[in-house]
């Protein structure tokens, strides 16, 4: 029997919490599980019509909600969207990283200069940036707490998308450097590798190379793809108090995929 529903707990109370890749997907879900947890959330994307949207659903369900663009590519994007969140909050409690973009699927020997740019970029690059960005606000609030979003294709080999399992294996090591370095300030930092997850990037990938959906589910014990909210409710234990001695960890969340 799959229970999918999650009773909101106040898990997320008075935090001021960042959102990366919140117009769609796990973001989408992260921002309306965070508010509906207490959270005042600071939506971050390219998709400003979708952002737009999502804030105005959050706010008539009675949350505190905003949006900023952001370009992961583009460091001084990132900067000025945690430089939006001061402005606005005058602190920062949780970020989570979870903006990303997909390679074009297919071997290594045959993915493009582009793509190995575009995941350096945005998938590590761009993580570093907001990492340290969102470190230094939290450091001028006496603390807080960073979730990134990795990838299960992060942990062995990842044939079929050969650049972005390794911009994600380089994730969680900047995880695990950052979680020891900032330790003693207060700042706990932790990454989830979701498995398979029914989200627009699956849908990409499917229309890509056909078969794919299928092969994830006969290889998931739990038979089936993670629903996006499934995910957004295991960063937001990690973000809340409740997790108060969790740092460094690299938490999966595959149906045991992983295993």
């Amino acid at each position: 029997m799959v229970m999918t529903n999650h009773s909101p707990i106040g898990l997320l109370t008075g935090k001021v919490v960042l959102i990366t890749g919140a117009s769609r997907g796990i973001g989408a879900a992260a921002a309306r599980l965070f508010a509906r947890e207490g959270a005042a959330v600071v939506l971050a994307a390219r998709g400003t019509d979708a952002l737009t949207q999502l804030v105005a659903e959050i706010r008539a369900d009675g949350g505190v909600a905003d949006a900023v663009t952001v370009d992961l590519a583009d460091r001084t994007s990132i900067r000025a969207a945690i430089e939006h969140v001061e402005e606005r909050h005058g602190r920062l409690d949780g970020a989570f990283n979870n903006g990303a973009t997909i390679q074009q699927p297919g071997p290594l020997d045959t993915t493009s200069d582009e793509d190995i740019e575009q995941q350096f970029e945005v998938n590590f690059r761009g993580h570093w940036t907001a990492m340290t960005a969102e470190a230094e606000l939290m450091r001028r609030g006496g603390g807080g707490a960073i979730v990134n979003t990795s990838s299960i294709g992060s942990r062995r080999a990842n044939p079929a998308l050969p650049a972005y399992g390794a911009m994600k294996r380089a994730l969680n090591s900047i995880t695990e450097s950052a979680a020891v370095s900032w330790a003693p300030q207060g700042i706990r930092v932790n990454g989830i590798t979701p498995g398979g997850t029914a989200t627009e990037m699956i849908d990409a990938w499917e229309a890509a190379t056909p078969g794919v959906v299928e092969r994830i589910n006969a290889s998931t014990p739990l038979g089936r793809m993670a629903e996006p909210r499934e995910v957004a409710v295991v960063a937001a234990w990690l973000l809340s108090d409740r997790a108060s001695m969790v740092t460094g960890a690299i938490v999966p969340v595959d149906g045991g995929a992983g295993a």
